[in-house]
């Protein structure tokens, strides 16, 4: 079988922690789903979603009703998860926690930054999207004061960043560079020169820097760009380029073991 995952050395380190930052690959999807596509909200085959979370959910140890995904609307907003819900009933929200075993916190992307976090002494979990407005509004910070309402410790927290869209691939306009440099002067070094009226955002670079000047105890970026690589990544941006009508969607999940 093809790499279906990618494993962060940070968090496979861990006890007890277990994740997966999943590729397109591994699954039964075809066409511009092609393979492991896990977006419930695709026009893929619903089959097809179903088996292929399936599989990720037996790739990090639960089982597939309780390989939860929450219905992302680009918010600072966290759950706290304590039992499995209906598919229809997803909470919206882009975040979850828990400190419940045998949970699948899921993060759906296909451009945007998923991030895994785990307090191993703490037996505390999460994760979460961000994207540039949800890191730009506080996501991250929320996720890290919600894991430790559940009693994780801010230097006991490791952070991973999965996959996701890079600089040399994420043009903005000149308008979204001043968005960013009236909240923080210092966020201009986030940005280097495009085409005219147009920008190079450094949205690893941003994520980064948020979550540093939290405090946390560890954090590690995976490096991987999701619009340069089509065999392993979807991507959003790619797909509006190519005028494709659709596009799957990767899982990035993590769960504390029974």
């Amino acid at each position: 079988m093809k790499a279906m995952k990618i494993d962060a050395p940070s968090l496979a380190a861990l006890p007890g922690i277990r994740h997966g930052f999943f590729t397109r690959e591994g699954g039964v999807s075809g066409g511009i789903y092609a393979s492991l596509n896990g977006g419930v909200g695709s026009n893929d085959d619903a089959h097809h979603v179903r088996e292929n979370r399936a599989r990720m959910a037996a790739a990090i140890g639960v089982a597939p009703e309780r390989f939860l995904t929450a219905y992302q609307i680009h918010s600072p907003d966290v759950v706290t998860v304590e039992a499995p819900w209906p598919a229809a009933e997803r909470p919206r929200a882009d975040a979850m926690v828990t400190r419940t075993p045998g949970l699948g916190l899921g993060i759906s992307t296909a451009d945007c930054g998923p991030l895994l976090f785990a307090d191993p002494d703490a037996r505390v979990i999460g994760a979460a999207h961000a994207g540039w407005r949800g890191a730009f509004t506080g996501v991250i910070e929320a996720t890290l004061a919600a894991m430790e309402r559940l009693g994780a410790t801010r230097r006991g927290i490791r952070v991973v960043l999965g996959p996701l869209i890079r600089q040399p691939s994420y043009e903005v306009s000149t308008e979204f560079v001043e968005r960013f440099a009236a909240a923080d002067p210092a966020n201009v070094r986030f940005f280097a020169a495009g085409k005219p009226g147009h920008a190079m955002f450094d949205l690893p670079g941003y994520i980064a820097s948020r979550v540093e000047q939290a405090g946390v105890g560890g954090f590690e970026d995976l490096g991987f760009d999701t619009h340069a690589d089509p065999t392993r990544f979807f991507s959003y941006r790619r797909t509006t380029q190519r005028g494709e009508p659709d596009y799957g969607r990767h899982i990035n999940a993590i769960a504390l073991a029974d």
